[in-house]
């Protein structure tokens, strides 16, 4: 199993660089990133909702669809409406615009059960449902994809590669680690598998995987920023690795809840998309907060 996740991560992370390289050379519009997100926003959504079928949850697909897509697309406006990227005050701008299609989407989500109200004991569970499946597939995807304009449009899938590679690369090593050396479960009730010594490779993985990336990574790309510090870079990679292990963690709740083990039966050894999406999408909104106040490279 850990060969086949290796070999599949082989594969997948030089094409999601190819990917960027491609995005980059036809511009800072990101338009080969806007047409991945509303993929992966589509994708997430199914499989939420399939997942969340359960007891009183009703979720509806097509309705957090629509305003999955609708998030996402908030998240490229500010490029008409405040070009001058690589600023605050853009990036401020445009999660402002990503937040108001949020709550959009609520207000929508909330009239859709009341319109539909028939007796107690479903509407508030479906609309928990179809809100969770706004924020995670269309709030969290859209605050990641900030990253492809800040701190500046020149390092933005330097940016985002950073947080792909430590967080994956803290799953890989806990992985590793677990499997080797676990002993203690971490959370048995909510994910058999962890256990302390793979949470400890998480942070192992992610501090190297984010010291390698912003040191060396910058060659992929035009752009080659340098890490500001060791401490720095260690820092943002082992936070991270700690932001993506919970993220990993909070996606078992909802499996768990549901009574699910996967997502979905998307990769063999993976799960769906959301199992392979959860670290990342959950690390996102801290790697912005981290970039804006304290970038570990430039």
């Amino acid at each position: 199993m850990l060969g086949w996740r290796i070999g599949l991560s082989c594969v997948l992370v030089p094409g999601l660089l190819a990917l960027f390289r491609w995005d980059i050379a036809l511009g800072d519009n990101a338009i080969v990133l806007l047409v991945l997100c509303l993929l992966l926003t589509l994708r997430a959504t199914f499989e939420l909702a399939d997942l969340l079928k359960t007891r009183n949850l009703q979720p509806a697909f097509e309705l957090c669809a629509a305003i999955n897509v609708t998030v996402i697309l908030a998240a490229w406006t500010h490029r008409q409406m405040n070009p001058a990227d690589g600023t605050r005050e853009s990036l401020l701008v445009s999660l402002g615009l990503v937040g108001g299609a949020l709550v959009s989407g609520f207000v929508v989500l909330l009239m859709r059960e009341a319109a539909r109200y028939q007796k107690p004991g479903h509407a508030m569970e479906s609309l928990g449902a179809n809100m969770i499946t706004v924020m995670y597939a269309g709030g969290l995807l859209a605050t990641i994809a900030q990253l492809r304009w800040y701190p500046s449009p020149p390092m933005g899938y330097f940016v985002i590669g950073s947080v792909i590679i430590a967080v994956k690369a803290g799953d890989t090593m806990a992985y590793t680690f677990g499997r080797l050396w676990g002993r203690r479960k971490m959370i048995p009730r909510l994910s058999p598998g962890k256990t302390w010594i793979g949470g400890l490779g998480a942070l192992v993985g992610s501090g190297l995987g984010g010291w390698l990336w912003l040191t060396f990574g910058g060659r992929l790309f035009d752009a080659a920023p340098q890490p500001t510090s060791l401490m720095a870079v260690l820092a943002y990679g082992v936070t991270l690795g700690v932001v993506g292990l919970v993220g990993d963690l909070c996606e078992s709740l909802i499996k768990r809840d549901a009574e699910k083990k996967d997502s979905a039966k998307l990769m063999p050894g993976f799960g769906g998309l959301l199992d392979l999406l959860d670290s990342p999408l959950f690390a996102a909104p801290f790697a912005v907060a981290w970039w804006a106040l304290w970038p570990p490279a430039a």
